[in-house]
């Protein structure tokens, strides 16, 4: 199973941005086009956990990271 999973849109910048953070790193991640599996707004803010309005949404694992901006900040040293 992929470390990350991308919800998000091919015509999406900060998806194919955030596609290419993890490229960049050599991560594994699935990327579930919501468009092409039909998957609704209200849908995928159930999977999310709460109400959703930006794509991507990145998942770790089985948690929960955020969008775009949270999974960049995620591979910047402090």
């Amino acid at each position: 199973m992929a470390e990350y999973i991308l919800y998000g849109d091919d015509a999406c910048l900060f998806c194919r941005r955030a596609r290419e953070v993890l490229d960049e790193h050599q991560i594994d991640f699935t990327f579930i086009d919501v468009l092409q599996e039909c998957i609704s707004k209200s849908a995928l803010s159930k999977i999310v956990g709460h109400e959703v309005y930006t794509l991507p949404q990145v998942f770790k694992g089985d948690n929960y990271l955020g969008g775009y901006h949270e999974l960049q900040k995620s591979f910047q040293i402090i």
